[in-house]
């Protein structure tokens, strides 16, 4: 299973309870990304630009792709590349989704976000809409997180996979 989504959505939070319920693992490129890189991810885009980062990106999603049969959790730009996006049209894909009010409440839509760093609501907004599409175009299920505990939205996604505990 692999969770897609936007930053502060709770992939990471989700992902492993959903690992420990299906007794499997539990990866995040965003982990990957840091362990490799030795750096933040902030530091990357600072340090390099959001091009060479999603470059990075790129090379750590197709390998935990290729290598990891549990549960993935993507960095929330990672479905902007089209390779990307074809990779995970033999996966299936949870789509856990929010909307700005939620996300403000979860993350306050500030520290450690490089993407939203001058006006963080109206940026959050224009991320949403130009990755939206995408987010739905490779989702297998779309579980709305507004409002739920990580339990709940880990049950969501069991239950719209169709599958069981293990």
């Amino acid at each position: 299973m692999v969770l897609v989504g936007p930053m502060g959505v709770g992939k990471s939070t989700v992902g492993r309870l959903l690992a420990e319920r299906l007794g499997v693992g539990y990866r995040d490129t965003d982990d990957d990304i840091v362990a490799a890189e030795n750096r933040t991810i902030a530091d990357i885009f600072v340090d390099e630009g959001e091009a060479a980062f999603r470059a990075v990106e790129k090379r750590a999603v197709r390998s935990a792709l290729t290598g990891h049969d549990g549960v993935l959790a993507l960095g929330g730009g990672a479905i902007l590349d089209e390779d990307t996006r074809g990779l995970l049209a033999a996966q299936r894909v949870v789509y856990l989704s929010m909307d700005v009010e939620e996300a403000v409440r979860r993350t306050g839509l500030g520290a450690a976000r490089p993407l939203l760093a001058v006006n963080p609501r109206k940026q959050w907004r224009e991320l949403m809409e130009a990755r939206r599409h995408l987010y739905e175009e490779v989702a297998t299920a779309v579980v709305p997180t507004d409002g739920r505990t990580p339990e709940e939205v880990a049950e969501a996604a069991l239950n719209a996979l169709e599958l069981k505990e293990a």
